[in-house]
């Protein structure tokens, strides 16, 4: 039998490579900043072209490299960072693999540029999958700059996997987010076909934090402080009422390295327990700092996922640290059993003996003696001093109680008094002729001739909500309710291009827009469906699933938004419905185009058969 096993070709590797540490454009994007803060660098640019599918081009001013490093940093596990085993348990840099700039060459075309600050002349080199196309000296800037073009120009089948500009856009965002909180000693400046998304100066964390989300970030924040002989915890937390649907605003870094940890988010969300509603969750912004040897980096490719050696100690510790923090900033209840300042004995009275107080008690007092003379009191209005015919007050009340008690001997009026018991339904319920009761808040229940209905009130709503959204949409004939005050909304600077984006649409479901700005938004009217206090939730809703859903793959962009504004807005399971808001809801439903089906393919309407019953009791 022939050989079968053979080694594969370098070009082969490097692609099979690429497909674990390249996912998409943010993959690359991530790769290169860590690469630019290892070399030291100040300041770093990020361009973009078409959500990094054209153009992904990184520039810092770090070190740079000389001719013979720049040629060895494409090749595969060509590092600087480690030289022994042991040393990965040693790590303080991002990278030390040595398979990033190997694995993105091998999917797309790299120009790369570099030169180090003591030489004149720089080095360019030209690699196109995995093949140095040229090398040659150039005059370049000192520092090192990446241009990466045409993403998986040889793979087709994983280009086509990408997803829409927006959704790549909005990860390569959520990567720069977290390489920039991790240092925000270094200047970071993001541009995007052209138009500037981030300028981050120098600053310190509350002020990377505040120049990213925006500047009515700062009074959401309560900082976290703790040192101990394992761990190290800054950072961060938000207020309990800012907490959000959605886990955007959650970064755990370790050592400056943003990490993944359901086990530690367990730990913050068990802080916030009692302080915040179920279905919810708290932001926070957490930099932990441990003995490198105590952790272990090299378990997965995107070094996103990390193994403690002891995550108990790190779970007890989080936890404590962040619920302190609540309750020291008067957040959350605390019990302090520290001396109060304020409670200290004033100087004054330091050296002073007690005195006994003295209490006067009157003993002639006796309660059954008469009342003593009450004191003439002068009203604020005019009275009549003559009070000798008080009796004309009362002329003809007798006769009246007498009609009265005639009146009710004539006619017999009898009143019952047996007690009120409990029945099986509310009161309304068990009216005759009901057409619909209410399970445990969440089931509409209608009778039919041939057996029961059984309605998901959400899903109906939705459905109601989404066919009338539609047509206003569509036909541009919204209704909106004018607020007396405006409302003003805070969002980060990418969540306003993607709402600038859609308000054509937005205006013709309901809302009036007063004024846009960077990170602040202007409401004066609201669709009428929608109550005021939801509005903020709606847009947050709304923002979230247009960058997680893909607009171009089959739905249009006026379905994405209806869809999101309806489930927003439907009437949440477990509230509460009288029969008329039942029957009103059972009736729009049916007057629907498809009352059957919610927007999101869920089932809203089951319906129980008799015989079905019948089986049950057999």
């Amino acid at each position: 039998m022939a050989d079968i096993i053979q080694l594969l070709p370098d070009h082969v590797a490097n692609q099979i490579a690429a497909g674990e540490v390249v996912q998409r454009p943010a993959s690359v994007v991530k790769e290169l900043l860590e690469n630019a803060i290892d070399a030291k660098a100040s300041i770093i640019t990020l361009v973009l072209k078409d959500a990094g599918k054209t153009l992904i081009q990184v520039t810092d001013n770090g070190v740079g490299m000389s001719t013979t490093d720049a040629r060895l940093s494409f090749e595969r596990h060509a590092t600087s960072k480690i030289k022994v085993a042991e040393d990965l348990f040693k790590l303080h840099t991002k990278g030390f693999r040595g398979e990033a700039l190997a694995s993105i060459a091998a999917i797309a075309h790299v120009v790369l540029k570099t030169k180090e600050h003591d030489q004149e002349i720089g080095t360019k080199i030209t690699v196109a999958g995995s093949k140095v196309v040229s090398q040659e000296p150039a005059v370049v800037p000192s520092g090192t700059t990446i241009s990466v073009k045409n993403l998986f120009f040889n793979i087709p089948a994983r280009r086509n996997f990408l997803k829409s500009n927006p959704v790549e856009t909005r990860h390569i965002i959520d990567e720069f987010h977290r390489v920039a909180l991790a240092h925000p000693n270094i200047a970071f400046t993001m541009t995007h076909n052209q138009d500037l998304v981030f300028n981050l100066p120098q600053s310190n964390v509350r002020q990377r934090i505040v120049n990213i989300f925006g500047n009515k970030t700062n009074e959401k924040l309560v900082p976290v402080s703790e040192t101990t002989d394992i761990l190290k915890i800054e950072g961060f937390v938000l207020k309990p009422d800012f907490a959000k649907k959605s886990r955007g605003q959650q970064f755990f870094f370790v050592n400056d390295r943003f990490i993944k940890s359901s086990y530690l988010n367990h730990a913050v969300n068990a802080a916030f327990e009692g302080l915040i509603k179920s279905g919810v969750h708290p932001g926070y912004f957490l930099f932990l700092e441990v003995d490198p040897q105590s952790i272990d980096i090299n378990i997965h490719p995107t070094k996103t996922e990390i193994k403690f050696d002891d995550e108990h100690a790190l779970y007890a510790m989080v936890r404590a640290t962040v619920k302190h923090s609540l309750g020291q900033f008067s957040i959350a209840p605390i019990l302090d059993f520290n001396r109060e300042s304020t409670l200290d004995t004033p100087y004054n009275y330091a050296n002073k003996p007690p005195i006994s107080p003295t209490i006067d008690v009157d003993r002639s007092f006796n309660p059954f003696s008469a009342a003593p003379k009450q004191k003439n009191i002068d009203f604020p209005f005019k009275r009549d001093k003559n009070t000798t015919h008080w009796e004309s007050l009362y002329v003809g009340l007798k006769d009246e109680e007498s009609s009265a008690t005639s009146y009710t001997q004539e006619t017999h009026l009898t009143f019952e008094s047996d007690e009120v018991t409990g029945s099986l339904f509310d009161e309304e319920d068990a009216v005759a002729g009901q057409l619909t009761f209410q399970l445990q808040n969440k089931y509409i229940i209608s009778p039919i001739k041939s057996g029961m209905m059984i309605i998901h009130q959400h899903l109906a709503h939705q459905r109601v909500l989404y066919e009338e959204l539609l047509k206003n949409i569509t036909v541009h004939q919204a209704v909106s309710q004018q607020l007396l005050f405006p409302l003003e909304m805070n969002f980060s600077k990418p969540d306003m291009q993607v709402l600038q984006k859609i308000q054509e649409q937005l205006e013709h479901t309901g809302f009036v827009f007063e004024t846009f700005g960077e990170d602040t938004l202007s409401v004066t009217g609201i669709p009428v469906a929608l109550a005021e206090s939801q509005a903020s939730t709606v847009l947050e809703q709304l923002i979230q699933d247009i960058m997680d859903e893909v607009p171009d793959a089959g739905f249009s962009q006026n379905d994405l938004l209806v869809r999101s504004m309806a489930k927003s807005m439907a009437v949440k399971t477990g509230v509460a419905l009288n029969s008329k808001e039942r029957e009103h809801l059972v009736n729009q439903l049916f007057m629907c185009k498809e009352p059957s089906i919610s927007p999101s393919n869920k089932p809203v309407i089951i319906t129980l058969d008799a015989n079905d019953l019948d089986k049950k009791f057999i």
